[in-house]
């Protein structure tokens, strides 16, 4: 049985398009640089992120495939840790003629609703504009995109637009639903 996948492509073409979300009350939120590409991190963020919304698509990918993306110039992670424990992150990917796209952002599902997310998006989108100025090879930042699609977080799209993102494009397809990957094999909720 099939079902109905949308998919929403969302860009600012200006830094003067971000509006930042303010860092979350009460709470001790830090967010930093993963300053050396592991595929062993990257994978166990990926997969604690987007288990429970399907995300599958690099699961298939070898260490070194992993890796390769990991270290091409331009590819950063940025990881929002609560209290020394990881929450989630932002994987940006610096593409051609000044484009950065948000490859991956999220959150880990026990980190969810708590004010992380627009914080943890906002920083990511600031270092996508300033991506050139750790990168000097890179040109300057003329356009940040990303994707969403029905499977995500129920806030995903309305913390995108209250960041300052504009719709672009919308996909309609019918898929196969596959069993969610979880954090690790087997793992159900």
């Amino acid at each position: 049985m099939s079902i109905t996948l949308t998919t929403w492509s969302l860009e600012q073409t200006s830094p003067d398009d971000l509006r930042p979300s303010p860092a979350p009350e009460g709470r001790e939120l830090r967010i930093a640089r993963a300053g050396f590409p592991s595929a062993e991190f990257s994978r166990f963020l990926y997969t604690a992120v987007g288990g429970d919304i399907h995300w599958g698509d690099r699961l298939s990918l070898t260490r070194p495939q992993w890796q390769a993306i990991l270290e091409k110039p331009g590819t950063e992670t940025w990881v929002a840790y609560e209290d020394g424990t990881p929450a989630g992150y932002v994987e940006l990917d610096a593409q051609d003629e000044g484009v950065v796209e948000i490859v991956y952002f999220g959150l880990i599902p026990a980190f969810r609703g708590r004010g992380i997310g627009g914080r943890l998006l906002s920083y990511g989108v600031a270092r996508a504009w300033d991506l050139a100025e750790r990168w000097p090879e890179r040109p300057p930042t003329k356009r940040v995109w990303l994707h969403t699609c029905s499977l995500d977080g129920e806030h995903a799209m309305a913390n995108y637009e209250r960041r300052g993102f504009r719709l672009f494009d919308t996909k309609t397809e019918q898929i196969e639903p596959s069993e969610t990957p979880g954090s690790w094999p087997g793992a159900g909720a």
